[in-house]
């Protein structure tokens, strides 16, 4: 990351042309379609009622993508008897939030289901994905393009892993619904890539490219520019019947009033013709708060499991994928002053960390509060909040291994190997994961 920000200074003092967003997202009225990419579409296929089971995957380069990917592989490799039926607990799954790093393997899980277990590593985990980028970044052909570092990422992704996908083909049957998750640049919202915000730009997503989300989750400011998206006025600044009801029951908390606030922006036009998305572990590295925000701003999970039509599940199942390190500090082994690499590291680390215990915390709460109200004397909802995260490996070397990780897309493939490997540690020896397994029958 150092290497590419180096670059991306030089390239700044090398030219002083201005560079412009590609728009690839279209007015709601171009498109006719009569399907959408939305929660209140989203179908449980053949999936049970009985679970309700999410998948949170976190940001951290390559790292979160790899021990997301063994997440998966550790559920594709378990059985539950379900309706009397031995199933891989992978086609449970209702939903996938991600951000950054985790919504590389998200996206492509999407898009391709279980193919993902016969490509994904060698089309991206162990390819040299850092180094490709920055081998192009060096290219004096791009110094002088208007449309900048993120557009380049945009095309390479297309042409090794999306190969021209778009949201439409995202809309597979029996399969989760994925949230690719960004931050706002201009407002800090936490924008989801899903249909009922992109009823807020008047703009349809199935014409969408899965690349351009996936690249806006990722885009870390500075070293990449914002991916940018044209809020439309084909629809004028009508607030959808979902964000109205959302704003009183906000009045008396001041985080989803913020979110209400910043998504409001939206519907002014004259003012924000344009909206500006980069890296979704600005404003959530986890991505749990984006599942907290959809059902929080449907009115509760009452309200929005009327919106879906379902009846209430027996398990509440989310687990979170905590691809964040903590390493040891160099710095405090001798007085000699920090770089200002370690300096800024320390600083974001301590920030993130504190940021993500608060997140797990008003998770934990939540999930209890939805199972609490979905449950009735007849049917009792239980919860289950399985944490993954590299402080749960027990083996003092293979701990101390993955935390040194870096947060990069050039890693070796030892690192990805063991990554992997620490996806299904850490899920297959989780307490709480092996209490569900045993209520399901699991193998």
């Amino acid at each position: 990351m150092l290497r590419i920000l180096c670059v991306c200074c030089t390239q700044l003092l090398l030219v002083g042309c201005s560079s412009y967003g590609v728009i690839q997202n279209h007015p709601e009225s171009a498109t006719g379609a009569s399907e959408s990419y939305s929660l209140r579409s989203w179908s449980n296929g053949q999936r049970s009622g009985d679970i309700l089971l999410l998948l949170a995957f976190s940001g951290g380069g390559t790292r979160a993508a790899a021990i997301s990917y063994g997440v998966l592989e550790e559920l594709r490799d378990t059985t539950v008897a379900i309706d009397g039926q031995l199933e891989p607990l992978l086609d449970e799954v209702d939903g996938i939030s991600s951000v950054s790093g985790g919504s590389f393997t998200a996206a492509y899980y999407g898009l391709h289901g279980n193919m993902i277990f016969k490509d994904f590593e060698d089309l991206f985990l162990k390819r040299n994905v850092g180094d490709d980028l920055l081998r192009n970044l060096f290219n004096p052909l791009r110094w002088f393009s208007s449309k900048g570092r993120t557009e380049m990422a945009v095309q390479y992704y297309e042409k090794t892993l999306f190969r021209g996908a778009t949201y439409a083909d995202m809309l597979r049957e029996n399969h989760p619904i994925i949230l690719i998750n960004a931050s706002d640049l201009g407002y800090g919202v936490r924008f989801s890539f899903i249909q009922e915000y992109f009823d807020l730009l008047c703009s349809n997503l199935l014409s969408f490219p899965v690349a351009r989300a996936v690249t806006a989750s990722s885009a870390v400011p500075v070293l990449f520019n914002p991916v940018v998206v044209e809020n439309f006025s084909d629809c004028g600044n009508v607030k959808p019947d979902w964000l109205a009801p959302a704003e009183n029951q906000a009045a008396d908390d001041p985080e989803m009033s913020m979110l209400v606030h910043g998504l409001e922006t939206y519907l002014r036009k004259d003012e924000r013709k344009y909206a500006h998305f980069v890296d979704g572990g600005i404003t959530d590295n986890l991505g749990l708060r984006a599942i907290y925000d959809v059902v929080e701003l449907a009115g509760g999970v009452r309200k929005f499991r009327k919106v879906r039509q379902d009846q209430p599940p027996k398990h509440i199942v989310l687990i979170s994928v905590n691809a964040s390190t903590n390493p040891e500090p160099e710095m405090d082994k001798s007085n000699k002053q920090p770089s200002l690499e370690e300096a800024l590291n320390a600083m974001s680390d301590v920030q993130l960390h504190r940021y993500n215990a608060a997140t797990l915390e008003l998770m934990k709460e939540t999930l209890a509060h939805w199972a609490q109200d979905l449950s009735t004397p007849e049917r009792v909802v239980d919860h289950h909040f399985i944490q993954l995260s590299f402080e749960h490996i027990k083996q003092p070397e293979t701990r101390l291994f993955l935390n040194k990780i870096p947060t990069s897309f050039s890693l070796s493939d030892e690192q990805v190997d063991k990554a992997i490997e620490a996806g299904h540690l850490l899920l297959r020896n989780n307490p709480n994961y092996r209490n569900l397994l045993d209520e399901f029958g699991g193998m």
